[in-house]
């Protein structure tokens, strides 16, 4: 079975400064990935309030160097909201993949089993998250994007620029 590859186009202050693609890994996490690519494409329609179940348009709200960009709050831009398209929280697949080093795509959660539409790349080892958040990918290209928006962050992770995905699907 192939894993689907997914890709963030992204601006920086109203700039398109590159794509990054993402490799799902539908053979571990099914349900996390799936989850994921369908917010990446739109092809789920909107939520029980009507607002799109997309990627699109969205910012990374909390970027922080030598740490992780997160991103995936499409309802309230400020890491409060987002949603997964089962209409609830959906539970922690598991934990078999680690957060190895940069360009690791990981589930942002609410608490154990509260997964919804947040994620995170990580931009170092983060092996403290390990057996905490579900890692249901990989960059396999545009690390260098992914640094780019690092480098607008803060130690308090509000970004210092708008950094948005423009555009986003599956290839």
């Amino acid at each position: 079975m192939d894993r689907p590859n997914v890709f963030f186009d992204i601006t920086i202050r109203g700039k398109l400064v590159g794509r990054i693609v993402m490799e799902l890994y539908s053979d571990i996490t099914p349900k996390t990935a799936e989850n994921f690519r369908a917010l990446c494409t739109g092809e789920k329609g909107v939520d029980k309030s009507g607002k799109k179940l997309h990627f699109k348009g969205s910012k990374f709200h909390r970027i922080i160097p030598n740490f992780m960009i997160q991103g995936g709050d499409f309802t309230h831009g400020n890491g409060c909201g987002g949603e997964s398209i089962y209409g609830e929280m959906f539970p922690d697949e598991n934990y078999t993949e680690k957060h190895t080093g940069a360009g690791v795509l990981s589930m942002a959660n609410f608490g154990k089993n509260k997964n919804g539409s947040q994620f995170f790349i990580t931009t170092v080892k983060t092996s403290w998250l390990d057996g905490k958040h579900v890692v249901f990918g990989k960059v396999n290209e545009g690390l260098e994007v992914v640094k780019q928006i690092e480098e607008n962050g803060s130690k308090s992770g509000e970004p210092q620029n708008d950094c948005v995905i423009s555009n986003c699907g599956q290839l």
